[in-house]
């Protein structure tokens, strides 16, 4: 028997954000048994636990789709941290440090909440409008509504649109079936004024909205609630090529907003801190027991 945990993540309140499931001392677990127990919980992700092979990593997970293993993906790192550490995983150092596809990424302790440093881009850069044609076949807006745009790639495959408010975000009406080469994410800033400078009462305030669009369980297309990875890239993007400090752009530390359309209220806290975008959120064990695999 093995633990496992159903984690929660980007929420305090259980059932409100983006559950990962979480198998614990996956030691002697075969690729193909994980894969196959990755389909079964039909999860957007299902992580196992093992232990490092690069000494200066606390754990080593491997991350898995209901049909893909992935190098890297956000809201599975945070709920695979928090399980650790429930089950009483001790870091080595001030920082919890993952290994993965994509190498080793640092976490740290941010009260109840943790943060993730956000890895490097596999591929930035423009988006052609051969690209920019099929981004606008899903999500069935017109060419003129994108403002920027940018490959957004740090493992799971982004590209990433902004439109112009996060009302024309929320409005997206996707043909899921035009969702086929790549994952689209899309953004919208709230209007300015709404979000004051950080304070406890505006915290949690949403300064954008933002929502993910990929390739889902079993090969069909799907919405996810909230997308650390997305947000990471997201972040690096916007706080780098100057929408962060205009008089209609953003500033770290500041909230996203995912999952409305979808009926969740998760919640992205960005910050820079170290020389590093740091992503953030809460974690809550929604289930706890056993398995066998």
């Amino acid at each position: 028997m093995r633990a496992f945990k159903q984690v929660d993540v980007f929420t305090a309140e259980p059932y409100r954000g983006n559950p990962v499931a979480v198998v614990l001392d996956a030691e002697r677990i075969s690729a193909e048994d994980m894969q196959r127990f990755a389909n079964w919980t039909n999860l957007s992700e299902t992580t196992f636990v093992l232990p490092p092979q690069d000494s200066s990593a606390d754990y080593h997970v491997r991350i898995f789709t209901p049909s893909i293993e992935l190098p890297f993906a956000g809201h599975p790192t945070i709920g695979t941290c928090h399980a650790w550490l429930e089950a009483g995983g001790t870091p080595k150092g001030d920082y919890i440090v993952q290994e993965c596809g994509v190498g080793l990424v640092s976490l740290r302790r941010d009260g109840h909440r943790l943060a993730f440093a956000a890895p490097p881009l596999i591929r930035g850069g423009d988006v052609d409008e051969a690209d920019l044609d099929m981004v606008c076949s899903v999500l069935q807006v017109d060419r003129q509504e994108i403002v920027a745009a940018q490959w957004a790639d740090n493992g799971p495959g982004w590209v990433a649109v902004m439109l112009n408010s996060a009302e024309a975000v929320l409005a997206i009406e996707p043909d899921f079936a035009a969702v086929e080469s790549y994952d689209v994410g899309v953004v919208g800033r709230y209007p300015v004024g709404v979000v004051s400078a950080p304070s406890a009462e505006s915290a949690s305030q949403p300064a954008i909205e933002v929502r993910a669009f990929f390739r889902g369980g079993r090969g069909q297309p799907a919405e996810d609630p909230v997308t650390g990875s997305l947000n990471a890239s997201i972040a690096q993007w916007l706080l780098g090529e100057g929408h962060a400090g205009s008089p209609i752009g953003l500033t770290a530390p500041y909230v996203a907003a995912q999952g409305t359309a979808l009926g969740r209220a998760g919640r992205v806290h960005v910050d820079e801190a170290d020389g590093e975008i740091w992503i953030g959120g809460d974690a809550v064990t929604a289930i706890s027991g056993q398995l066998t695999v």
